[in-house]
């Protein structure tokens, strides 16, 4: 599995806290095996499936001072219809001891301190050949370390754009830049994943954006809107989608070919964004463009699904 130190490492600015990890599953259960949650005494983010387990984590995580291995049978003990078992692993974190880590794997004991040889083994065999080592082999914790987040700029602030961010912000898989032409725009509340940036012609931040990063534009004005797809496209992206109705569409095209844009690049934007069969609302919207981002991320779908619908 991967080892998300950035997310961890903002995460313990805000105080030590317990990573509770799944490290081991049989049967059925409510989460897979990387499943995490962050405990600190007043708060928790993430899930390993709620319920009475998750409680019962929650309760073991706020008094331990030392790194544990936990397994749960769900039904028996937990009262839980799934009828499988769950091992949990729970680590100690804070700013101090997450500097400290180095890659590209990070290998730690939960319940010996001596590295076994299986370890060191499957350690070699990942760095020689490629080979993945196991989650957890003899009460040892291996993971490697997670790639950079994946770069995701929002264009507007708007109801799409508000709808968008709550819906992606508490994931993961992205480092989110939201862009606008002035502060009030935003919400008073932004999650501490995402990073507003501000500019009186917003358009002029596209050079700020990685050439590897993912665009949603959905801007309050059609001539910023058009304005993005030329810079973006000039800048070099990964991927691109453009709220909107196909008639919108079209006419981008036309003015983006006249702009000396080739098909083959402007046909890389999508739009409209989303599947409008499932509402046109800002948050079906949202939900329809996330799951589709989240497809993508693993190779079985592109960014947006093109039907029509969409206003804009």
């Amino acid at each position: 599995m991967s080892l998300d130190l950035q997310g961890l490492a903002q995460a313990a600015a805000r105080g030590p806290l317990v990573r509770v990890l799944v490290v081991e599953t049989r049967g059925s259960t409510p989460r897979e095996v990387g499943a995490e949650m962050r405990v600190w005494p007043d708060h928790t983010q993430g899930t390993i499936g709620g319920g009475t387990l998750e409680a019962e984590a929650i309760t073991i995580a706020r008094g331990l001072t030392a790194p544990a291995l936990r397994r749960f049978p769900l039904g028996p003990a937990l009262g839980q219809c799934c009828g499988g078992a769950v091992t949990l692993a729970f680590e100690p974190l804070d700013a101090e001891s997450l500097a400290r880590i180095a890659g590209p794997f990070h290998a730690r004991p939960l319940t010996g301190p001596d590295m076994p040889l299986s370890v060191q083994r499957a350690l070699n065999l990942a760095r020689n050949s490629g080979q993945r080592p196991p989650l957890l082999l003899d009460g040892w914790l291996i993971e490697r370390f997670a790639p950079p987040a994946q770069e995701l700029w929002i264009w507007g602030a708007g109801h799409v754009g508000r709808a968008l961010v709550a819906t992606l912000a508490p994931l993961p898989h992205w480092s989110i830049r939201w862009a606008d032409f002035d502060e009030s725009r935003f919400p008073e509340a932004i999650p501490a994943a995402v990073t507003p940036v501000i500019a009186e012609n917003p358009a002029d931040l596209v050079p700020l954006a990685a050439a590897s990063a993912h665009h949603l534009i959905l801007t309050y004005s059609h001539a910023l809107d058009l304005e993005l797809c030329h810079r973006i496209l000039r800048h070099g992206f990964a991927a691109c989608g453009l709220i909107g109705s196909q008639t919108k569409w079209s006419r981008f095209q036309r003015r983006l070919r006249d702009l000396g844009h080739a098909h083959a690049q402007i046909s890389r934007i999508a739009c409209p964004i989303g599947d409008p069969r499932l509402g046109k609302e800002p948050q079906a919207i949202a939900i329809s463009v996330a799951a589709a981002l989240l497809r993508e991320r693993v190779g079985h779908a592109g960014l947006t699904v093109n039907t029509e619908g969409q206003t804009g």
